[in-house]
C-alpha cells in the first residue's frame, strides 16, 4: 500500500517537473494535433466573435502578440504607440521609491516632446496638461489613464483596420480554430487523485500536446442526478468560465465522459491554508503570523473584489478553499456555493461553512456581498490565532452552538494580534452588515477593506500584477495532499440510470476550451512561439506560408469542370492532404473586412 503511494507520488512529481525529455512534458505528436489547417477553413470564424480591438488585442493574449507583430514588423509607425502603452502599465507597478521617476521620465520620452517616440499626435493637448498637473503634485496613481484611453482609441481604428486584413490577422483565426477543436479524455494524460469534491475525485492532469499541469475536477453523472445537483453544477461551471483572475482558480477546459463530467481546472501544487494553519508551524504552535497573514488576506481580498465586481457572492470563504500554487501565492478556489446577484437586487440561502456564514446567512435573510467579508474576517482571523474564531479546532460542538456564538459573542484576541490585526478582525466580524467593513459599498466594498491601515505597506499595483514575491514557496519535490490510499473513495451510485433526457444539461456542460486561460497555455508552454512562424521572399520580408494563402484557395478549389480539375488534382491530391490541410471554398463576403476603416 506505501509503494503504490510512493509510485503515485513519483509518476506525479516527474510530470510537473516536465518529464525526462527534451518536450518538457509534450507527447511526441504534439505538433501534429497542433497543426494549423488551412486559412480557408477559418475565415468563418469572424462571424462568430467581436471583431474589434477591444475583444482582440485587449482580452486575448494571442490576439494581443499577434497586433504587436503586425505594428513591428509591418506598420513601424504605429509601433510606438503600443511601447507608451507598455511604458505606462510599467510606471504603475514599479516601487514607491522610483515610480515618480519613472512616471516623469515616461511623460517625458513620450508627452512632452515631438520627436518619433511621441504620441501627442493622438493625445490631446489638454488630456497631456491633465497629466501634467497630475504628475507635478507627486505621488499619484493612474496618472497616463485618459492618455492611454485616446491611444488605445487610435489604435481601434485604422491600425486595426489594416491588421484585419493582414496574415497575422488571418493567423489568429487560425488559433482560434485550434482553440474550439473538441475536447476528450483523450486530450489529457491522468495522474494521481489529489482529493475529493461534493460529486467525485480530484485527479492530478497534464494536457497532451503542452504539458501544463492541471487539476481535474470530475463530477459523475449518476451522483449529479441522484442528489439533484444539475443546476448547482451548471451554474458553478458557468461563473467559473466567466473569470480571468490570477486570485481565483481558473476553468481552462470543460468536457465529458461516459461516467462524468469534468472541469479542468488551475492546479495548485502547494496545499491548502487550512493545512499550513495546522500542519506546516513549528513545534505546536499553530497560526502562521502576522506577515503570511496579510499577504494572503490581500490577494484573497483581490479575489473577493474580482467576483463582487462580476456581481458574484462567493458564500464559502473558508481556509480548506484557499489554496497555494508553485510560488506560494493562493487563489480562492471550489465555487459549488458561488451565485449571481442581480442588478439592484439581492440573493438569499442558508448556505455556507457553520462557523463561517455571517449572522444575516444564518437567519436567512437577504443579502448581496456582505457575507462575502465576514467569512474573510474568518479566516484573517484563523490565520493568525491558528484557530477559527466562533469554534476551536475538532471541538465537538453542535451546530445551533456555533451559530448562536456567530450571532452573539463577540471573538476573543491573544497576543498573536497587533492592534492593525485586531482592528481589522473587528471591523469584518461586526454581526451586522451595515456596521461591517466593505459591507456598506456594494461590488466596491473591497475598496474599504483594502484601504485599512493593516495593509497600509502594501503596494497594491504590484500585488494585483504578481509582482510582490509570497512569504512562503512550497518544497517543489513535496506533494501537499493526502496519500492516495488516505482519500476516501466514493461509493458506487445505485438505483440511478442515465437517459436521453440528461443530453441536454450534458451539452450544455461539454464546451471544449475557455479562450483566455486556452491562449496563456499557448503562450507559458511555447507552443506559440514555435508553431507561429511565417514564411519569407527573396529579401528576408516575412510573407505568407502555405497554410496561409488565400489566393491558393481561389484557384484550385472550383467546381468540376474544366482545366481546375487538373488543377486541383496536381495542387491539392484530396488523398494526401490532411483534412484541415485542405483548401475549401470562400465565400467572397469573408474575404471582406468586418467593418469600413475608419475616415481619417
Amino acid at each position: 500500500m506505501e509503494l503504490e503511494n510512493i509510485v503515485a507520488n513519483t509518476v506525479y512529481l516527474k510530470a510537473r517537473e516536465g518529464g525526462s525529455d527534451s518536450n518538457k512534458g509534450k507527447s511526441k505528436k504534439w505538433r501534429k494535433i497542433l497543426q494549423f489547417p488551412h486559412i480557408s477553413q477559418c475565415l468563418d470564424i469572424k462571424t462568430t466573435i467581436d471583431v474589434n480591438y477591444e475583444y482582440i488585442v485587449d482580452q486575448q493574449p494571442i490576439g494581443k502578440l499577434l497586433f504587436r507583430q503586425f505594428c513591428e514588423r509591418n506598420r513601424p509607425h504605429y509601433h510606438k504607440y503600443n511601447s507608451f502603452l507598455d511604458a505606462a502599465e510599467r510606471s504603475e507597478v514599479e516601487v514607491d521609491e522610483t515610480r515618480v521617476a519613472l512616471t516623469a521620465e515616461v511623460f517625458g520620452r513620450y508627452l512632452k516632446t515631438e520627436d518619433k517616440d511621441a504620441v501627442t499626435d493622438v493625445v490631446p493637448a489638454n488630456v497631456i496638461d491633465d497629466a501634467s498637473a497630475l504628475l507635478l503634485e507627486g505621488g499619484a496613481r493612474d496618472i497616463f489613464g485618459e492618455c492611454i484611453r485616446c491611444v488605445k482609441n487610435f489604435l481601434a481604428g485604422t491600425p486595426f483596420a489594416e491588421f484585419e486584413r493582414s496574415m497575422y490577422f488571418h493567423r489568429y483565426l487560425q488559433w482560434k480554430w485550434l482553440e474550439a477543436q473538441p475536447i476528450t479524455q483523450n486530450t489529457f494524460r491522468m495522474y494521481r487523485v489529489l482529493g475529493k469534491g461534493g460529486f467525485g475525485e480530484v485527479c492530478a492532469c497534464q494536457v497532451r500536446a503542452t504539458g501544463k499541469m492541471y487539476a481535474c475536477k470530475k463530477l459523475e453523472k449518476k451522483r449529479i442526478k441522484k442528489r439533484k445537483g444539475e443546476a448547482m453544477v451548471l451554474i458553478e461551471k458557468q461563473i467559473l468560465q466567466r473569470i480571468n483572475s490570477r486570485f481565483v482558480v481558473n476553468l481552462a477546459y470543460a468536457y465529458e465522459t461516459k461516467d462524468a463530467l469534468c472541469l479542468v481546472l488551475t492546479i495548485m501544487n502547494g496545499g491548502d491554508l487550512k493545512f499550513h494553519i495546522y500542519n506546516m508551524c513549528a513545534g505546536a504552535e499553530t497560526g502562521l503570523g502576522l506577515e503570511r497573514a496579510r499577504f494572503y488576506a490581500a490577494q484573497v481580498a483581490c479575489g473577493l473584489e474580482h467576483l463582487h465586481k462580476m456581481a458574484i457572492v462567493y458564500r464559502d470563504c473558508k481556509p480548506e478553499n484557499i489554496l497555494l500554487d508553485d510560488a506560494g501565492h493562493v487563489r480562492i478556489s471550489d465555487l459549488g456555493l458561488a451565485v449571481d446577484v442581480p442588478e439592484g437586487g439581492s440573493v438569499r440561502g442558508r448556505v455556507g461553512t457553520v462557523g463561517y456564514m455571517a449572522p444575516e446567512v444564518i437567519d436567512n435573510e437577504r443579502y448581496t456581498y456582505s457575507p462575502d467579508w465576514f467569512s474573510f474576517g474568518c479566516l484573517v482571523y484563523e490565520m493568525i490565532e491558528g484557530r477559527a474564531p466562533f469554534r476551536a479546532r475538532k471541538e465537538k460542538v453542535k451546530r445551533e452552538e456555533v451559530d448562536r456564538r456567530v450571532k452573539h459573542e463577540p471573538e476573543k484576541y491573544s497576543s498573536k494580534f497587533s492592534d492593525c490585526a485586531r482592528s481589522l478582525c473587528s471591523a469584518l466580524l461586526a454581526k451586522t452588515p451595515a456596521s461591517r467593513l466593505g459591507s456598506n459599498s456594494g461590488k466596491r466594498g473591497a475598496g474599504q477593506v483594502k484601504a485599512h491601515r493593516f495593509f497600509v505597506r502594501l503596494n497594491w499595483a504590484r500585488l494585483e500584477a504578481g509582482m510582490v514575491d509570497a512569504p512562503f514557496v512550497p518544497d517543489p519535490h513535496a506533494v501537499y495532499a493526502k496519500d492516495v490510499l488516505d482519500i476516501e473513495q466514493f461509493s458506487t451510485v445505485k438505483g440511478v440510470n442515465l437517459d436521453a433526457g440528461d443530453d441536454t444539461f450534458y451539452g450544455k456542460f461539454n464546451t471544449g476550451s475557455v479562450s483566455i486561460p486556452w491562449q496563456s497555455e499557448m503562450l507559458e508552454t511555447g507552443c506559440f512561439t514555435e508553431l507561429n512562424v511565417f514564411s519569407s521572399d527573396d529579401t528576408g520580408t516575412e510573407c505568407r506560408s502555405t497554410d496561409l494563402q488565400l489566393e491558393a484557395t481561389l484557384e484550385t478549389v472550383q467546381d468540376d469542370k474544366g482545366c481546375f480539375v487538373f488543377a486541383r488534382k496536381v495542387l491539392c491530391p484530396q488523398k494526401k492532404v490532411p483534412q484541415r490541410l485542405r483548401p475549401v471554398p470562400i465565400p467572397e463576403h469573408l474575404l471582406q473586412p468586418s467593418s469600413p476603416p475608419p475616415q481619417s
